[in-house]
């Protein structure tokens, strides 16, 4: 392979760099680094990348370096590959996350998960660290959207009492996804994605809270619920016991959808949290030969629930056939489009118009 006359620094655009040194994907794949090729990608550099999946830049420099002088990659030490996470903390993870917003419709089949991921991509190009918690136990959909199959490892809380048994306390790992999106979910338990979670209400409560408490997150800037429709116990969990600072609400433009989503609107203001904003998704179809659009569902009624809800809409997102391909492969983090960066803009301005409470509720 000839010499390749580039620099790369800690400040490399990465997308960039793998279109001038295609060999530079395959050294970024070595350190984990496997979104050279996604929306991502070109907006973040070697450095932010780096950052964000917890690796020091130095070696992953040196190494693209070697690769465009020999045209191989070179060999890497597993100390190099290895992330460096915060020490376990305690259940108030109010220092270390800063926001938690739920994502929430009470109505099934909105899209409440794609919307999750679209709004995790949007924070990410904006270089924020961002985690997912799939709250929708038995219905789990995060993991398949980013292509996430390898069981949760476990750790050790050296820090947390022992068992009765005198065992240290086990925390769960979080997946992490190409981006570097952080992901628990139930569908992460075990390692066939099609097992049922046979498990009744107060149960799922618990699960909910472990995920919260019982994970090694990283220090996040948000932290993302995608709950599970309805408006009773998962709902009720994350509203009540975890420091929130508003709901996102999904809707879609059908009467008894907006009936629905109006429910869990009265349900968030009963609890006297925020509703930061509303998302309808399936809003319309644009046909791709003719341009012509098309309500498929019916007028909208985003507005409407907008003035419910005393709160902005975000977006209304159209029926994309290229989105939900990439959604169905578990490649959601390749979708490059401005409304990824139109939800996450809405997202921070309303968190930076609802200052979070300084107390929260606990049903514990």
């Amino acid at each position: 392979m000839p010499h390749v006359e580039i620099e790369i620094s800690p400040q490399s655009n990465i997308s960039e760099l793998v279109a001038a040194l295609p060999i530079a994907a395959d050294v970024l794949t070595q350190f984990g680094l496997g979104c050279s090729g996604c929306g991502v990608s070109k907006y973040e550099t070697i450095e932010q990348g780096a950052k964000a999946h917890g690796l020091r830049v130095e070696p992953i420099v040196a190494a693209l370096a070697q690769a465009r002088l020999s045209g191989f990659v070179p060999l890497i030490s597993n100390e190099d590959r290895m992330a460096v996470r915060r020490a376990p903390g305690e259940f108030s993870g109010r220092a270390k996350i800063k926001h938690v917003v739920p994502i929430m419709s009470g109505k099934g089949g909105v899209g409440k998960s794609l919307v999750t991921a679209l709004l995790a991509l949007g924070l990410r190009r904006k270089h924020l660290s961002v985690g997912i918690l799939d709250g929708d136990i038995t219905g789990p959909s995060i993991p398949k959207l980013f292509g996430l199959h390898t069981p949760l490892a476990i750790e050790a809380d050296p820090n947390a009492p022992k068992t009765p048994q005198g065992n240290p306390q086990p925390l769960m790992v979080p997946a992490l996804s190409r981006s570097a999106i952080e992901v628990v979910s139930a569908n992460l338990l075990t390692d066939k994605e099609d097992t049922a979670m046979i498990w009744r209400g107060p149960i799922l409560s618990g699960v909910i809270r472990q995920f919260y408490e019982q994970v090694l997150w990283s220090d996040l800037d948000v932290l993302l619920i995608d709950l599970p429709p309805g408006t009773s116990d998962a709902p009720l969990t994350v509203l009540q016991s975890l420091s929130v600072d508003g709901v996102v609400l999904v809707t879609m433009p059908q009467a008894l959808a907006t009936m629905i989503v109006r429910k869990a609107a009265n349900l968030v203001h009963q609890l006297k949290k925020p509703i930061l904003g509303v998302v309808e998704n399936m809003s319309y179809f644009v046909a791709p030969d003719t341009g012509v659009r098309y309500d498929v569902f019916g007028p909208s009624y985003a507005q409407r629930v907008a003035e419910l809800a005393n709160a902005p809409v975000f977006a209304q997102l159209p029926i994309d056939p290229r989105k939900a391909a990439l959604a169905d492969e578990g490649r959601v983090e390749e979708i490059d489009d401005p409304v990824v960066d139109q939800l996450a803009d809405a997202l921070l301005a309303a968190l930076q118009a609802h200052p979070k409470p300084k107390e929260t509720i606990s049903i514990i």
